[in-house]
C-alpha cells in the first residue's frame, strides 16, 4: 500500500483492476476543508489518461512491476521470441503485447520487459537505436543540412523523416520515443 502523500511521477498503483502510472500530481490544501491530492494517471496497458482526486493520506495498492532485461533472439510468425539474460529462459510475446514499439525491434537488441504478475505490461526499448536506411528518395545536388526532410524506410520497416542528404545504405540514429532522426552513425 502507498499513501497518496507519497505519489511522485513514475509511481505505479493498482486501481479498478488495472495498473496506472502517476504522470502529474498536486497536493492541494484549501483554506477550508481537508487537503487532497489531484493526480493525472496513465493506464500502462491502454495508454489512456485520466484525472483523479485522492484524499490526503488515502492509501491505495502499489503495483509491483517486475522489470527484466531480455534479448530479442528471433521472430516466429507473429510471435517475437525473447531470452532472459540471467536465466536463459525464452518468452514469446505477440506484436499486440509489444505495441507500436515493434517497428524499431531488431534481432539481438536488448530490451526491458515489464510484467505485472504473468501479464506483460510494456516493452521498453533503448531511447535511441541505430538502423540502416533501406529505401528513400535520392538526394539532389545542392541539398543542404538545413534544407528540409524526406521520408525514409529503415531496416525494421519503420518510416522516419530524415534530412535530404541521407542516402540508401547509411546508418542513422533514431529516437524511439519521438520517432525522430538524431543523426548519422
Amino acid at each position: 500500500m502507498i499513501s497518496s502523500n507519497d505519489f511522485r511521477p513514475g509511481v505505479t498503483i493498482e486501481l479498478d483492476g488495472a495498473v496506472w502510472r502517476v504522470v502529474e500530481f498536486l497536493h492541494v490544501k484549501p483554506g477550508k476543508g481537508a487537503a487532497f491530492v489531484r493526480t493525472k494517471l496513465k493506464n500502462v496497458q491502454t495508454g489512456s489518461v485520466v484525472e483523479r482526486t485522492f484524499r490526503a493520506a488515502e492509501t491505495v495498492p502499489q503495483a509491483n512491476l517486475e522489470k527484466r532485461t531480455m534479448q530479442h533472439t528471433y521472430k516466429d510468425g507473429d510471435q517475437f521470441v525473447f531470452m532472459d539474460m540471467e536465466t536463459y529462459e525464452e518468452a514469446n510475446l505477440s506484436s499486440v503485447e509489444i505495441g507500436d514499439r515493434v517497428k524499431y525491434l531488431k534481432e539481438g537488441m536488448e530490451v526491458n520487459v515489464v510484467r505485472w504478475g504473468e501479464q506483460v505490461m510494456e516493452v521498453e526499448l533503448p531511447n535511441s537505436v541505430v538502423l540502416e536506411v533501406t529505401q528513400t528518395d535520392p538526394g539532389l545536388k545542392g541539398d543542404t543540412a538545413t534544407g528540409g526532410s524526406k521520408p525514409a524506410i529503415v531496416e525494421t520497416g519503420a518510416q522516419v523523416m530524415v534530412p535530404l542528404f541521407i542516402t540508401v545504405g547509411e546508418r542513422i540514429k533514431v529516437d524511439t520515443r519521438t520517432d525522430t532522426y538524431l543523426g548519422r552513425e
